[in-house]
Order: structure tokens, then sequence, then C-alpha cells
């Protein structure tokens, strides 16, 4: 029989929190954290809003040494893993630490770092460049930097799958523990492309809203919705083996019980209009976690015109008419869309949603669009007795993923 697979901890870094406590309280108070971007000079830019990461000081987390020759990303992610770790209260030593493995994705990985050294090229030559460059640039830096900090000797990588790269992460670690071949996974995503070139592309390709009230810009699946916020941050959560997270005596917050992942096989950005490889994401991660519905679902819901329609159009394919009974909100409107973060950053939240029993909701849907027709659970947070939630992840590429996160009871569902 299959492992079940427990979430033990997590940890966040978002631009509504420097932890997974603050950032669900300001969640489910509807507070929103975009404004106007402090990281850089915007002066010649059309787009001056961004959800930045506020108050951040990396030496909180590692050396200043580390912490001059890091990029911001791999800063977040050791973060919020030392937080999951310390919440799992999971020690690690010669007993366990090769039954530890780490994937933490990154859909842009040290974009600023890379930037930043291009500048240099230019201005002062190659001999100028950082010897550190490499090593700031690449995508499997934040994992390598949790396994250094926590002396965790296992599995050690990174994914990147675009906008879904987070719930891949969390998906590709649940069946490693799930198949039996490892006991706990270091899982989640991390990015940091607020910045310069990370800015400029995206606005060229048309994806960001140019709304100028940076608190009304995120707004999914409202008819004047003009597209997404790009946001910063990670969420880190730690999984286990139910059985030997139970024998030590951890806390179980919550469970993960599926996961699905498709391709649209379509277009390099646009979704597949009519939802169908989405719809069969959601179908796959129901399917493996034995279920036919959920109590809620945590969307994408990126406040693009084309995500949020194709969405909606997958969810009511997947679960016909029963699609209008379900609460669903997108948590985007308020933290913004985090890129590799964002699986990972809702992931955590559907941890809390069925912990807690309390739906956040998404702001900003004022003048619903008439083809985004279900129930989006608009501007105020809501109780509910949920058991069971689907998180969708979608991204550039086709990427398609969706994890169904449960209530924890000890006896098998």
């Amino acid at each position: 029989m299959p492992n079940r697979v427990g979430v033990t901890g997590y940890g966040a870094i978002t631009p509504l929190g420097l932890n997974a406590a603050d950032t669900w309280k300001n969640l489910v108070a509807g507070v929103c954290g975009v404004g106007l971007i402090s990281l850089f000079d915007t002066t010649d830019f059309d787009i001056k809003t961004a959800a930045e990461v506020k108050d951040f000081n990396p030496v909180d987390f590692m050396d200043p040494a580390t912490a001059r020759y890091s990029d911001r990303y791999s800063q977040f992610a050791l973060a919020a893993s030392l937080q999951a770790i310390q919440m799992a209260r999971l020690k690690v030593d010669d007993s366990n630490r090769y039954d530890i493995g780490i994937v933490i994705g990154s859909g842009v990985g040290g974009i600023g770092s890379l930037s930043q050294q291009l500048n240099v090229l230019s201005a002062r030559g190659p001999k100028r460049v950082s010897p550190f460059m490499v090593p700031m640039m690449i995508p499997d830096s934040a994992p390598a930097q949790v396994s250094i900090k926590t002396g965790i000797m296992g599995p050690n990588f990174s994914i990147a799958s675009s906008c879904a790269t987070g719930a891949d992460a969390i998906g590709l670690a649940y069946r490693l523990i799930r198949n039996g071949e490892i006991g706990t996974m270091i899982a989640g995503g991390a990015d940091a492309a607020v910045t310069p070139i990370g800015i400029a592309g995206f606005t060229q390709a048309g994806a960001l809203s140019r709304n100028p009230d940076p608190l009304k810009a995120s707004r999914p699946f409202d008819k004047y919705r003009d597209g997404f916020i790009t946001a910063e941050g990670a969420a880190i959560l730690v999984l286990e083996n139910m059985e030997q997270a139970q024998a030590r005596g951890a806390r179980i917050l919550a469970e993960i019980a599926g996961y699905g992942a498709t391709s649209d096989a379509y277009h390099i950005t646009k979704p597949l209009e009519t939802g169908e490889g989405a719809a069969k994401a959601m179908e796959l991660a129901l399917k493996s976690a034995s279920i036919s519905t959920v109590d809620y679902i945590n969307a994408h819901g990126t406040s693009t015109h084309f995500n949020d329609l194709s969405e909606t159009m997958a969810i009511k394919k997947l679960l016909g008419e029963a699609a209008y009974k379900i609460p669903i909100s997108s948590t985007k409107s308020m933290h913004g869309h985090m890129l590799g973060a964002a699986g990972a950053v809702e992931a955590m939240i559907c941890c809390h949603v069925v912990q807690e029993g309390i739906i956040p909701p998404t702001i900003n849907l004022d003048n619903p669009d008439p083809g985004c027709d279900l129930d989006y659970v608009p501007n105020t947070a809501r109780s509910a007795n949920v058991h069971t939630v689907m998180s969708n992840s979608f991204g550039f590429g086709g990427h398609n993923s969706a994890i169904i996160i449960c209530k924890y009871q000890d006896k098998q569902r």
C-alpha cells in the first residue's frame, strides 16, 4: 500500500509577511501586499507596481558573507526552509541525514544576480565579473544552500515548470515519499523577479497589469482585470511519511493526498482556451487521491484575461454543475503572482484552510466577468467546514498542476 504523506512544517517569506502566520493573518483580513516598486528606479518603466517582500534581512537566517554572495531568491528559500524545519521540529543527524531530501524549484532562478553581472561585464569587462556569479545565478543554488546550512545529505535538486514550479516540487516530493523512496522531503519554490529585466520582460510580453492603483491592480475574475502583478518570495513545506511522522510525535498539519500534472501542447504563453489540459490535471489529482470532488479550490487565478477564463472553463469541464457549489478563491489578488513560488505559497495557504476552516477571499472582485460565473468568495473571507481542497497551478508553456490537500485524520481516508 502506498505511504500516506503528512505536512509537518511550513515556512514562508511573502509580500504579506515574513513567516507563514503573518501571511495567513493578512490573507484572511483581505490585506493587499501590492505597492509601488522600491527595489529599483522605475522612471523609464511603464509598470511601476509589484508585490515586494518588505523588511527582509537575510542575515537573520545566514551569515553576512553567505548573504552577500547569495541571490535574493535563494535567501528567501533558505529563510522559509529554516522556518519549516523549525516548525516540524525536524532534527538532522547521522541517523537520518541521507533519508531527508530537498527539492526547491524556481521559475527564473538568480535573475537579479545575472542582470547585475551583465551590467558589470558591459561596463568593466570580463575580468571584473564576480567569481560567485554562477552559483548565485543557477536555480539549484537554493536547495544547495539549504543542504549546506542544515547538513541534509539526501537527494537535492531544483526543478522549473514556470508558474507551476512550486506545485510540481511538492508533487514530486509527495510521490517520492508515497512510493517509499525516501522518508522526508523539504519542498517548495522561490523567486525574486522584481528586477529591471524581470519587469521589463513581463511588460513586453503583455502579461502585467497597467492599473495605476497598486491596491486594485490584481483583480482575478473581475471584468476589468488587465494582467498580473509580479511578486517575490518563497514557501517551503516539510513532507513526511505519515507513519514515520506519527512515530516521532510530530504534529501533522495536513495531508498531501493527490497530485496531477499535464501539458497543453498549445502555446508558449497562452493557456489552452478550452481548459482541457488543466481539467485533466485536476482529474488526475482527484483520481490519485481516490476522491471525486473537494470542498474548496485555491485557483491559479492570475488576473489575466485568458487564464481566468480558461481555468473557469476547466473547473466546469471537470465538475459540471457541481462547480457552482464549490467556493473558489485566488489569493494572488493579495500577494501577487510569485511565479515559481506561487504553487508552494498556495499549498501552504491550503494547509491553513483545512486546519482553521477559513477560506481567504478574492479581493478586488467588484465587477465579475460574465464568463467567470463561479463562487470566487469575493472580497471577504468565509468560514466553512473544509476537509479537502485542491490547489491549481498553471504556467507559461502549458504546464498544468493540481495538488489535493486534506485535513489530517489518524486513520486512512
